[in-house]
C-alpha cells in the first residue's frame, strides 16, 4: 500500500512523498501520515533482573516500540547492580532473550550503587556508559575519580544529581502547594548543588558528562554557563516537567516522581532550555511500579512513573501544536541528539498520524506500569507502526 504525500523526514527536514507501508501493516483510517527516524531515550528502567513484578524486558521494550522507540539505555537499579562483568552479563542474557528493540545498558559508577567504591571500570566497558541513577553520588573525590576513569575508557558520566543531605525527608517540590497542603518538599538545592560540583569537576578532568532528568531553572541556568565554558556536557529533561507545575498536582502517587515536578518559574525555564538548545534531549524516566506501590498518595507512594508510551504525543501536542518548538526540533530532541551524544546509530523508523486524537487509558498500556500524571489527557498522535532493522516491532492494531 502507497500513501500519497506522506511527510517523511530527510535529513534534517520533512519532505513531502509517497511512502509504502511495509507487508503487514493495513491500516488506512489516518489522515496526517508523518515518518520519523525512530525514537531513542537514553533514561529508562526495565526493572529486570530483580523486580519483574514491576516491568520485565519483554514488556518494557514492547511499550517503548509502540512509543516509536528501537532504542533505549536501561537504568542500573537493579538486583543484581550491573556493577560487574558477571551482573552485567545476567542483563545482556535476557535483553539478548526477550527485548523487541535494541536496549543499551548502562553500568554502575560505585559498588551495589551504594557510593563508597568504584565498580572496575575497564571490566565493563561494553555497558553504554557509567550511572548510578535512582542515587546520587555524594563524595566529590569519587566523583571525580569516576570521571577520570570514565574519560581514560571513551565513556561518559551520566549522572543522577541529588544532595542528600538537603533532602530532609521531602518527597514533592518545596512549593507552594507544598505549603498548602503541609506535604514534606525537595528544596532545589538538592539538585543544582550537586550539578554545580560536577560542572566543575567536568571541567577539571575533560570527561564526557551528562545530567540526568533536570527540573529546575537553577540547574538550567548552570548547564547554560557550562556549555559556553567549553564544558562536555548535556542534559535531559523529561514530559511532566514542561507540562506540569506543582500546582498541578494531585494527591495520588501518579504525580510523585524524582526530582519532583517543580515551580512554573521552573518548568517555563526548561522550555527556554529547550528552544535555545541548553537541554539537548527529552528522556521519559519510564520508572513502573507495582499498583500497591503507586497507591499510596504523595507521601507514602513509590517514586516513579511511566511514560514511555505517551512521550512522543505529549510533547506533539504541549510544545508543536502550541508553536513553542517545530516538529523538526522535536525529532531532534528525541532521536537525533540523543543517538548522537550516545553514539547510536539509526536504526529505524516509527509511522504516526498527527491528527489522530486519543485520550491517555492506562488499561490499554503494554508497560506493567500504570502511574502516569497524563493519564486521562487528551493528546493528538497515534503510533501506526514503529520498524526495526526493517522489522515491524509494534503494529496498530
Amino acid at each position: 500500500m502507497t500513501v500519497k504525500n506522506a511527510m517523511v523526514y530527510m535529513g534534517k527536514q520533512f519532505v513531502s512523498q509517497d511512502f509504502s507501508f511495509p507487508k503487514g501493516v493495513t491500516i488506512s483510517n489516518f489522515n496526517n501520515l508523518v515518518v520519523f527516524p525512530a525514537f531513542c531515550d537514553v533514561h529508562v528502567h526495565l526493572r529486570e533482573p530483580g523486580f519483574s513484578y514491576k516491568e520485565t524486558v519483554l514488556s518494557g521494550t514492547k511499550a517503548a516500540a509502540r512509543g516509536g522507540y528501537t532504542d533505549i539505555c536501561s537504568m542500573p537499579n537493579l538486583n543484581p547492580v550491573p556493577d560487574s562483568a558477571e551482573n552485567l552479563q545476567q542483563q545482556l542474557d535476557i535483553i539478548s532473550r526477550d527485548a523487541v528493540i535494541n536496549v543499551h545498558p548502562y553500568a554502575a559508577i560505585t559498588v551495589g550503587q551504594k557510593g563508597e567504591q568504584l565498580v572496575r571500570f575497564e571490566k565493563l566497558q561494553n555497558a553504554i556508559a557509567f550511572s548510578d541513577d535512582g542515587r546520587g553520588v555524594q563524595s566529590e573525590d569519587l566523583m571525580r575519580k569516576a570521571m577520570i576513569n570514565a574519560k581514560a575508557l571513551g565513556k561518559m558520566i551520566v549522572a543522577h544529581c541529588e544532595e542528600n543531605s538537603l533532602l530532609k525527608g521531602g518527597y514533592i517540590h518545596a512549593g507552594e502547594y507544598a505549603g498548602l497542603h503541609n506535604h514534606k518538599g525537595i528544596c532545589s538545592e538538592s539538585e543544582w548543588v550537586p550539578i554545580e560540583r560536577d560542572l566543575r569537576l567536568a571541567k577539571e578532568t575533560g570527561c564526557k558528562y551528562h545530567v540526568c532528568h533536570i527540573s529546575t531553572k537553577e540547574s538550567v541556568e548552570l548547564i547554560r554557563k557550562a556549555k559556553a565554558d567549553g564544558v562536555d556536557v548535556t542534559c535531559e529533561t523529561a514530559p511532566h516537567y514542561l507540562v506540569f507545575n506543582d500546582m498541578d498536582l494531585i494527591e495520588h502517587g501518579r504525580f510523585k516522581m524524582n526530582p519532583p515536578i517543580r515551580s512554573e518559574a521552573d518548568r517555563l525555564a526548561l522550555i527556554e532550555g529547550i528552544k535555545d538548545g541548553t537541554i539537548d534531549m527529552i528522556a521519559t524516566d519510564h520508572a513502573p511500579h507495582s499498583e500497591e506501590e503507586k497507591s499510596k498518595g504523595l507521601s507514602k507512594s513509590a517514586f516513579g512513573v511511566v511514560g514511555i508510551e505517551t512521550a512522543f504525543p505529549v510533547m506533539y501536542t504541549h510544545l508543536v501544536k502550541t508553536g513553542i518548538i517545530t516538529l523538526e526540533k522535536l525529532v531532534e530532541l528525541m532521536s537525533i541528539n540523543p543517538r548522537n551524544r550516545f553514539g547510536i546509530a539509526d536504526s529505524g523508523i516509527t509511522v504516526w498520524d498527527l491528527n489522530k486524537q486519543i485520550t491517555v487509558d492506562t488499561e490499554k498500556f503494554l508497560s506493567k506500569g500504570r502511574a502516569t500524571p497524563f493519564e486521562g489527557m487528551k493528546l493528538y498522535g497515534e503510533c501506526i507502526f514503529t520498524e526495526l532493522d526493517g522489522k515491524l516491532v509494534y503494529v496498530k492494531d
